[in-house]
C-alpha cells in the first residue's frame, strides 16, 4: 500500500516539527519556521495541524508511541527485563534524540494540553512498564515501575542538557554508557527489592 502525496506532506511536517522544537524549544519555535525547515508554506501547515499547540502534541504523541512500541517489543527473561527495557530505551535514545528532548521540553510546557498529552503519554509507559513488572513475577512492581519512569525521566534530562556525569558511575565513561547507573539501580532493585539510592 502506498502513502499518498498528503500522507508524506505530513510526515514532513512531523520530522520538521520535531526538529525545530527540539533545537528551539516551543517558544520559540514558530509554525513558519517549520514550514521553512519542511520546504513547504505555511498555509500548507496549517491544514494538517491548525495551531502550533495540535503539531507539538502530535509530535509528542509520536514520541511516547515508539517508546511505547519499543519497550513492547523487548524480549527478555523475568531476570533480565529491567535491564534489556533500559538497553532498548538507550539504543532508542541514540537514533531519536530530538524525541528525547522533545519529551523533555513538553513536561516544562505550561498551555494545558500540552501538559494533559504528556501526563498521558508518561502514564501510558508507566502502566505497561507495571503490567510488564507484574506479569513477569518482579517483586514490588507497583515502585520498581515508578523507580524505572524516574530513572527514564533523570536520563532524559542527563541527555538533554548534556551531563553524562548524572548518570555515570565513572567519569571516564563515554555519553552513551551513562545508562550504565539506570541499569545497575534497576537490576539491584529487581534483584534485591531494595532501591540502592
Amino acid at each position: 500500500m502506498t502513502r499518498s502525496k498528503g500522507q508524506d506532506r505530513k510526515e514532513e511536517i512531523l520530522e520538521a516539527g520535531l526538529e525545530v522544537f527540539a533545537q528551539r524549544g516551543y517558544y520559540n519555535t514558530t509554525t513558519a519556521l517549520i514550514a521553512e525547515k519542511a520546504g513547504i508554506s505555511q498555509p500548507y501547515v496549517f491544514r494538517f495541524f491548525p495551531t502550533k499547540e495540535e503539531l507539538f502534541i502530535a509530535v509528542l504523541n509520536r514520541a511516547f508511541d515508539r517508546i511505547f512500541q519499543t519497550f513492547k517489543n523487548v524480549e527478555s527473561s523475568p531476570e533480565q527485563l529491567g535491564n534489556d527495557m533500559v538497553k532498548a530505551y538507550e539504543e532508542l535514545s541514540v537514533q531519536y534524540s530530538n524525541e528525547v528532548a522533545l519529551q523533555v521540553i513538553g513536561i516544562g510546557i505550561t498551555e494545558e494540553a500540552i501538559r494533559a498529552a504528556a501526563k498521558v503519554g508518561l502514564s501510558r509507559i508507566r502502566t505497561y512498564t507495571l503490567e510488564r513488572f507484574k506479569a513477569v513475577g518482579i517483586p514490588d512492581a507497583e515502585r520498581n515501575a515508578t523507580i524505572f519512569i524516574a530513572m527514564g525521566m533523570m536520563f532524559n534530562i542527563s541527555c538533554f542538557v548534556d551531563l553524562p556525569e548524572l548518570f555515570s558511575l565513572n567519569e571516564n565513561q563515554n555519553n552513551r554508557s551513562r545508562v550504565y547507573f539506570a541499569a545497575k539501580v534497576i537490576d539491584y532493585t529487581i534483584s534485591v527489592g531494595k532501591p540502592t539510592l
